[in-house]
């Protein structure tokens, strides 16, 4: 009927439109799927990349720290060594987290569950799952760095008002290490390809500044850690959790928004190229 009268079907406007427009405002059905999925996954998964940056604390801010005592933190001022490197693991717990769901996450469903080439063939465009995606990520990490926080609270690592802000800016930091690893988690198809993100990722923990200061290593490699983005976040949530701002903080806030921009650009394309062919 609807060929004799010159409409379109439903059928008839989807095989036009062949997978769906590039964005159609419908990001939340892939969150609502995302959490419905959740819901029977094991807590134990959720919650491990949250205790291993809080393991790290207890092990080297009152351990170690018992036998550093005070370090020089943001400004000059001097603070305790848990004090020092407790913003630095909120950090790692928010790149943990993100990292986890748009990488791992992301790597089965597109490569075995095929989910993706599914959700492309209805309404949603690339960028409604990428943005879906993203958000289930922030979500882990927002999660993770509501959790930290409160633990520094616990422990008395917490002497400003200001230090409220490193949630939001967790999430900042969340939100760029998500937006890059589902895009570059597109280019992975073995498991042994996966293996390298965890090669890239130990390095950036150990050397961002975590466990001390910048200024330990030479010139050269100051530089390259400088590049790294997880410093900027470890920079961004010491000067926070201490109140201290300067000019540098501006630059760490623009890097993770050009880490942010350009990071959903390569996961949308990404996805279009492979899946809009």
């Amino acid at each position: 009927m609807s060929i004799l009268t010159g409409g379109h079907s439903a059928t008839d406007e989807a095989r036009e439109r062949k997978f769906g427009p590039l964005y159609s405002r419908n990001a939340k059905a892939v969150v609502a799927r995302g959490l419905m999925a959740a819901k029977s996954s094991t807590w134990l998964v959720l919650v491990s990349g949250f205790f291993e940056p809080v393991l790290f604390l207890l092990a080297m801010g009152v351990g170690m720290g018992s036998i550093v005592g005070t370090v020089q933190g943001p400004g000059g001022q001097e603070i305790s060594y848990a004090a020092y490197i407790a913003p630095a693991l909120l950090a790692v717990s928010a790149m943990n987290g993100a990292i986890y769901d748009s990488t791992w996450n992301v790597f089965f469903k597109m490569n075995f569950a095929k989910l993706y080439q599914g959700m492309l063939y209805t309404s949603l465009g690339p960028l409604d799952v990428a943005m879906g995606e993203i958000f289930l990520a922030l979500l882990r990490g927002l999660l993770y760095a509501t959790g930290f926080t409160a633990v520094m609270g616990v422990m008395g690592l917490i002497t400003t008002p200001w230090a409220i802000l490193v949630i939001p800016a967790s999430v900042l930091i969340a939100f760029g290490f998500a937006s890059f690893g589902m895009g570059i988690t597109s280019f992975m198809k073995t498991f042994q390809q996966m293996d390298w993100i965890n090669f890239f990722l130990l390095p950036m923990f150990l050397f961002s500044a975590t466990f001390y200061p910048l200024s330990v290593y030479p010139q050269a490699i100051q530089w390259l850690i400088q590049a790294m983005p997880l410093w900027h976040g470890v920079e961004l949530l010491r000067q926070i959790s201490v109140g201290m701002f300067s000019p540098a903080t501006a630059i760490h806030v623009g890097y993770y928004l050009v880490m942010i921009a350009l990071g959903i650009m390569l996961t949308t394309g990404r996805l279009r190229h492979l899946f809009l062919k």
